[in-house]
């Protein structure tokens, strides 16, 4: 399991952003797993798919420590809560957790996003322990269902050419990241709430090439039509926040943004993308040479939801 630098044991207090060691050991981590990635012939299943939690659990730990949320690292459970108003990002991502602690673990996280004032989530890949964690958090009044965690060989991803009106560019300017926000804001996931946080994370996190984030933006005329980013972590390249403002769906510009932001991640030395997809986007990413591998089940639950009886 890839656990990070500076974990401490302890639930820690808001830190606001990435340090300049994180990011130096990130980095650092990632030139020697894009080594061993380009001598790799054959990945195994069971590999993938943990790429796909772990990069999935490391891309929501960086937001919201950016955030300024709480986190808790331990061999028990790591979580980072209170650094967003998206229930999606004060999460749980890893547990390892004895039958007769989970129960426990998961009245530990609500109380934290209740003193927290947040909705929050448990993130459950394949690798979490107890097998019926998804059982558990629904007695505690979590609700939720699979998100396909699919993953891609890079080198064999099609070329995809986009619209001859659309112009796709990566995002290194506070002007590309207000264009990132406008997209993001008509067509993804809870909208202009989301998107603001977004924005804003990215911001404090940085756009330049010392950090392992790449963002991508597309215009059509000069309006923002689209956006993706790549996220670099556990040896791979992960794909987030694919979004097309719905007047500009059905053109090919979801698959185009996606092809250039995973085109770029090759000369970089990473030769497997992964994502984990929603039910509308999974056909298209499947154009591209993506499968499933994986199932990460998000459920959420909210300090507002009416109490259920303890399962304990």
């Amino acid at each position: 399991m890839s656990h990070l630098p500076d974990s401490n044991p302890e639930t820690r207090e808001p830190s606001g952003g990435m340090t300049i060691g994180f990011i130096g050991w990130l980095l650092a981590g990632l030139v020697v797993a894009a080594r061993s990635m380009r001598h790799m012939t054959d990945v195994s299943a069971t590999w993938v798919a943990r790429a796909v939690e772990d990069n999935e659990a490391e891309f929501l730990l960086a937001l919201g420590r950016a955030g300024g949320g709480r986190e808790r690292d331990d061999a028990e459970i790591t979580w980072v809560i209170g650094g967003s108003p998206i229930a999606y990002h004060n999460c749980v991502v890893r547990a390892d957790l004895e039958p007769e602690r989970a129960d426990a673990a998961i009245t530990e996280s609500q109380n934290l996003m209740r003193t927290s004032g947040v909705a929050g989530s448990w993130h459950v890949g394949p690798s979490m322990r107890p097998t019926d964690l998804g059982t558990r958090l629904e007695a505690h009044g979590f609700e939720g269902g699979p998100e396909p965690g699919m993953a891609v060989d890079l080198r064999a991803v099609p070329d995809v050419e986009a619209p001859t009106d659309v112009q796709i560019s990566r995002v290194v300017t506070d002007t590309g990241l207000d264009a990132y926000e406008q997209v993001l804001s008509l067509g993804f996931g809870e909208g202009p709430p989301e998107a603001a946080w977004v924005r804003e994370m990215y911001a404090r996190i940085g756009v330049g090439d010392h950090v392992p984030w790449r963002h991508y933006v597309g215009l059509a005329g000069g309006d923002p039509v689209a956006c993706a980013s790549v996220f670099f972590a556990a040896g791979v390249a992960g794909l987030y926040f694919v979004c097309t403002v719905p007047d500009a769906r059905r053109r090919g510009i979801g698959a185009a943004i996606s092809r250039e932001a995973l085109a770029g991640t090759l000369e970089l030395g990473f030769d497997v993308g992964v994502l984990g997809s929603s039910p509308m986007g999974q056909p298209m990413y499947e154009r591209l040479g993506f499968l499933e591998v994986c199932a990460v089940n998000v459920y959420e639950w909210s300090p507002l939801t009416p109490p259920t009886t303890d399962p304990t």
